[in-house]
């Protein structure tokens, strides 16, 4: 009988030609996290400028392998991979043009996805949002930290905080500033009065609030809310519970999905789904398993008729 394969971390690295893939893994170098006696695969998708020296490859015992084609993106390739080098670790400089998922599908078994690091030039990121959306933001799937890089004080960052955590909530975002430092400073400009009694949004800044709700949770725990919303009805045999939220554009049209708050209201059996509701209600934190964290849940004191909002569509970023 065959015995089980060694599990391998793999490190995939997500980005466009020239956005800092390279950079961030030459910088993790300099620092000796690579330098533990373990041999990595080192995979490069793509030929950039920048480039590690042969020396600098050897000292960390990295070996470089090429990958010129997305055809060749397919499991018999990295298994191949697997039998002739005998990696203890494998990083990925993947293609930002080709499929994140594809990748992702073609893995062995027991090449196990440790971190996703996507890196972006911030000063090209409206652009890319502009002329390349589906592509750029398809890199924030599986990310676990988002670095913009070559950023200057007139970007708007936390609306490029928030593209990133309108499609993936989990992901840490970092702030690299042209003369190298880190910003930590990046502050939303909310357009309704957090401070209010009752915060009252605006049917086209829900897309605001409800991302900033889920990222900073602490910000809203024990205020009083005011939100129009369309119902979801939950499981039956539920009666206390519902979800008001709004259809919303993450990327394109495809990828319109409903996105609301679980909400709890004595009331549920009197709504029918799908019809729009003003909804009055407490934030509380209530811990989700799928997040590992916690996460909103609303306590409705009063969910009233409403006409539906002007546009049926809003936007998360």
């Amino acid at each position: 009988m065959l015995g089980r394969k060694k599990e391998l971390p793999v490190y995939f690295f997500a980005g466009f030609l020239e956005s800092g893939k390279t950079s961030f893994i030459k910088e993790t170098m300099k620092e000796g996290q690579f330098q533990d006696g373990y041999k990595t695969a080192y995979i490069v998708c793509e030929e950039g400028v920048e480039e590690i020296g042969k020396k600098e490859l050897e000292e960390n015992k990295f070996e470089l392998l090429t990958i010129e084609s997305e055809d060749e993106i397919e499991y018999g390739t990295f298994l191949d991979i697997d039998r002739r080098v005998k990696p203890d670790r494998v990083i990925i400089e993947y293609n930002g043009t080709w499929d994140p998922d594809l990748l992702m599908e073609a893995l062995p078994e027991h090449w196990l996805l440790a971190e996703c690091i996507t890196t972006i030039d911030a000063s090209q990121y409206d652009a890319y949002l502009g002329n390349m959306k589906q592509m750029m933001t398809r890199q924030f799937t599986y990310a676990d930290l988002v670095v913009f890089n070559r950023c200057t004080p007139s970007l708007d960052l936390p609306y490029f905080k928030r593209t990133v955590k309108a499609l993936n909530r989990r992901a840490q975002v970092i702030f690299e500033m042209t003369d190298g430092s880190i910003n930590n400073n990046v502050v939303e400009e909310l357009p309704y009065d957090l401070n209010a009694p009752v915060i009252e949004v605006a049917d086209d800044d829900y897309g605001i609030w409800y991302v900033d709700t889920f990222d900073n949770l602490d910000k809203y725990v024990g205020k009083t809310v005011k939100f129009k919303g369309m119902v979801h009805k939950a499981k039956r045999g539920i009666n206390d519970y519902f979800i008001p939220g709004r259809f919303a554009m993450t990327c394109c049209a495809e990828d319109i999905q409903f996105f609301g708050f679980p909400c709890v209201w004595s009331n549920v059996k009197s709504l029918h789904d799908k019809e729009y509701v003003t909804v009055t209600a407490q934030i509380k934190g209530t811990m989700n398993r799928e997040y590992g964290q916690e996460t909103p849940i609303l306590y409705a004191s009063s969910v009233e008729k409403a006409q539906p909002a002007a546009e049926e569509v809003v936007y998360l970023q």
